[in-house]
Formats: structure tokens, C-alpha cells, sequence
């Protein structure tokens, strides 16, 4: 079984480029304190590396 990551969106992407909007738009946020969960893969670590200051990452068993 895949593992899978929880992303929580913590702080608001107000006033950082449309690149970082856009990313965390698609990792499915759109509210603060949002939480997604996805499958752990590189290109959702990539993602989550570029606008690592708004999120919130952990592991889900």
C-alpha cells in the first residue's frame, strides 16, 4: 500500500507569486486550515517543496 501524506494549508498565499497560488491550488486547497491528503510521489513532494512556508506536512499511517 501506498503511503500518504496529509497537507494542511496554514498560512495564506496572498502576495507570493501566481506559480505558488497556482501550486496550491493544484494540491486541492483553497481554505486556510484546509487539510488534502495524496499519495506520497515525487511529484507531490516536488509541489509541496515549492510552497513548503503555506503548508503543513505529515505522514498518514
Amino acid at each position: 500500500m501506498a503511503e500518504k501524506i496529509r497537507i494542511t494549508y496554514k498560512k495564506s498565499s496572498i502576495g507570493y507569486n501566481r506559480k505558488q497560488q497556482a501550486t496550491i491550488k493544484a494540491l486541492g486547497l483553497s481554505k486556510l486550515n484546509q487539510s488534502v491528503e495524496h499519495n506520497d510521489t515525487p511529484v507531490i513532494r516536488g509541489m509541496v517543496g515549492k510552497v513548503s512556508h503555506l503548508v503543513v506536512v505529515e505522514e498518514v499511517k
